[in-house]
């Protein structure tokens, strides 16, 4: 899939499938906040991501979705390694998904992530 924000940031896929994505991202020095730690928008990016790309095996021809809402949990600060976020979709409903990421860091885990989806029509 094409993603021009994921280029900027530096995604990676490695797997994507009916209802699940898994991606990665390798910190860099300038993901890093002030404080030395990655940017918790970093993170928040790979567990939004994740979740549309989750979802998007899951839709119909002619269905988009977009993000309705997201809460995300930082149990601790990132200063190196790779970044793994993996989603799955919890629910599916005609018009709303629920979905849930978690992100690690190496072997540690340093976010949880919980989202709704809106699923529509294409115009």
């Amino acid at each position: 899939m094409d993603h021009p924000y994921g280029k900027l940031i530096g995604f990676r896929f490695t797997a994507q499938g009916q209802g699940t994505s898994t991606m990665e991202l390798a910190v860099r020095e300038d993901l890093m906040n002030p404080h030395g730690v990655v940017h918790g928008a970093a993170l928040y990016s790979l567990a939004d991501t994740g979740m549309g790309a989750a979802l998007y095996g899951l839709l119909e021809k002619g269905e988009s979705c977009a993000t309705i809402n997201c809460s995300i949990s930082y149990f601790r600060g990132v200063t190196g390694g790779t970044l793994t976020c993996t989603t799955k979709v919890t629910n599916k409903g005609r018009s709303v998904a629920t979905l849930d990421s978690e992100i690690w860091n190496d072997d540690r885990l340093a976010a949880t992530a919980h989202g709704q989806f809106s699923i529509f029509q294409r115009r």
